[in-house]
């Protein structure tokens, strides 16, 4: 198992079609003590009930639109199970009208809104976990992003804008926590049937067009994506940092 003995804080837990729960599940099945955070606006309730597949983990509110939430949060992580090795940032958020209508009608609020939840967050937790000491040395967090950041996807919109802020963020973060042997990565997955998805206008069509032109013509699942973050949790991806994965099954490598 190539995460014994290491503990992993997925943050953004949803549901069990999510990415993240997907990511929880391998790095469990590879030997890790796996930790939570939700949104608030999440229904504790129903987290609990599914983390509970997992023996023994433990899920903590965190409101990642505030320093001060996301240090509390934090905080209570270090207390309750000391320092940790990976962070799992699976965190976005966009307002629906900004998804739903064509780009150049995005809000300011909308803009500024997706930008601060879906990739500000990252930086904001990665400084106050440095400032807690919460990583152990050779840490590795890694982020979720999507093709879209790359290319125009039809209704992604203000969300592609916010993850090319991500994935740009991760190169200037592994350049300042790789003084520290920390690495900071992401996985750019390819389109999964998550709730998140549903907020997509034609979302399935998608998935018909990666499935047609892919490569290994098959659309990709959370357990895959999950083994990959594995990997990069795990020792065997100690020169690895900086990089964006592609785990969409070669979609993104092909042009017309």
């Amino acid at each position: 198992m190539i995460l014994k003995d290491k503990k992993i804080l997925i943050m953004g837990i949803r549901n069990k079609w999510s990415i993240a729960w997907g990511v929880a599940k391998s790095a469990y099945e590879q030997g890790a003590e796996v930790i939570f955070t939700y949104s608030s606006m999440e229904n504790v309730e129903k987290i609990n009930t599914l983390i509970s597949e997992i023996p023994g983990a433990k899920a903590y509110a965190c409101d990642v639109g505030t320093d001060e939430d996301i240090k509390k949060c934090l905080e209570q992580v270090k207390e309750n199970h000391g320092k940790i090795d990976g962070i799992l940032h699976a965190i976005a958020h966009a307002y629906t009208d900004d998804l739903r209508n064509d780009f150049i009608k995005t809000s300011r609020e909308g803009y500024s809104h997706a930008s601060d939840i879906s990739a500000y967050s990252l930086v904001a937790v990665s400084r106050i976990a440095m400032e807690l000491e919460l990583l152990n040395q050779g840490a590795s967090i890694v982020a979720l992003t999507y093709f879209g950041s790359e290319k125009t996807v039809a209704g992604y919109n203000v969300m592609g804008v916010a993850k090319a802020a991500l994935e740009a963020s991760i190169r200037y973060l592994a350049k300042d926590l790789g003084l520290e042997k920390i690495r900071v990565n992401a996985i750019s997955a390819g389109p999964i049937k998550t709730l998140s998805a549903k907020g997509i206008k034609d979302f399935n069509s998608i998935l018909d067009v990666v499935e047609e032109r892919a490569p290994l013509h098959d659309n990709v699942t959370t357990k895959q994506v999950g083994d990959v973050a594995s990997f990069l949790f795990s020792n065997l991806a100690d020169a690895v940092t900086g990089e964006i994965i592609h785990v969409d099954n070669g979609f993104s490598t092909v042009g017309v």
